[in-house]
């Protein structure tokens, strides 16, 4: 085994916005542990903002080549696959080890099931920060300073290295702790309280079904979950459709807003469907949002929140 050691002066990576390509990766997702602390809850199926804690990693991961799960099988809003440590409960050196086997990618982010703040850019950041260091591994550290990792990405080599020299050593991995694996490790730090929070106790469960309603944070939870709910990956401009809806709402009449949006969307679907086409579909819908206020202006009519149908 290696010393424990970290990447010398860049052990930590403070800059939030890399732009570096990601490197392809695979995740591991362990999701098997007891939850003692939720008095055994199943807490990969505790939900927060509506979604359970396993489909919000999921999410998080959804541009990995293949995405393993290790823990029973069970239902979820993406496809994965399922793979068990032996024996079941043998711990997360255990499990890792056997979500590994199911990898093909020079890289890994191994994730825990219980991170409701976890985003796609958290994981790029990681894995940016492990390409451009050079270490064995790039994990999250909390709000206190302490290693979270299972919030990382890893060179699956160096794992897959050490976790043979610690079954040598140890004649299996059952029941060994995180830190003797990551302790052989050469790893940078990348600060983030928000991405690492996870959720232990009920107080932390009802601390960030709290939080994600919070106004800065509230609208971007609410289109992440719907479109999870809808099985879309599209990716568009929310503020051109709520400038849109605001126009339809002004210009012709509150419920125009909603029924406007949709029908820019069923638009977008029936042509190329992409973020371009959506795009395109409200700028023409909000131009036409535009001359009806116009008119309205015109011949002095008052128009939008009083008109009879406003509601």
């Amino acid at each position: 085994m290696t010393d424990n050691a970290t990447a010398g002066p860049a052990a930590t990576a403070a800059a939030p916005g890399a732009t570096a390509a990601p490197l392809p990766y695979d995740a591991v997702v362990l999701a098997g542990g007891a939850a003692r602390r939720l008095g055994g809850a199943d807490k990969p199926g505790v939900r927060v903002g509506g979604r359970a804690l396993l489909d919000r990693v999921l999410t998080a991961c959804a541009d990995a080549r293949t995405t393993v799960v290790v823990a029973a099988p069970r239902s979820t809003a993406r496809p994965v696959r399922w793979a068990r440590e032996e024996p079941p409960g043998a711990g997360p050196v255990a499990a890792l080890a056997a979500g590994l086997r199911h990898t093909t990618a020079e890289h890994a982010v191994v994730l825990s099931a219980d991170l409701p703040f976890l985003r796609a850019d958290t994981l790029r950041r990681l894995l940016t920060a492990l390409g451009e260091s050079g270490t064995d591994g790039a994990l999250l550290t909390d709000a206190d300073g302490r290693d979270q990792p299972l919030v990382a990405a890893y060179r699956t080599a160096a794992l897959r290295r050490e976790l043979d020299a610690l079954a040598a050593a140890h004649d299996g991995l059952t029941g060994l702790p995180l830190r003797r694996l990551t302790g052989a490790l050469r790893l940078i730090r990348v600060p983030d309280p928000h991405a690492s929070f996870d959720c232990d106790t009920w107080d932390d469960i009802v601390n960030a079904r709290a939080r994600i309603r919070e106004h800065g944070h509230v609208l971007d939870e609410w289109i992440s979950a719907v479109k999870d709910e809808l099985g879309i990956d599209l990716d568009v401009d929310t503020n051109v459709l709520l400038d849109l809806a605001r126009d339809a709402a002004h210009g012709v009449a509150r419920p125009a807003a909603p029924l406007t949006t949709f029908l820019v969307g069923y638009a977008a679907a029936r042509g190329e469907g992409g973020p371009e086409a959506v795009a395109e579909a409200a700028r023409k819908a909000a131009a036409l949002a535009l001359r009806w206020a116009e008119e309205a202006s015109e011949t002095g009519e008052s128009g939008g929140p009083s008109a009879p149908d406003a509601g």
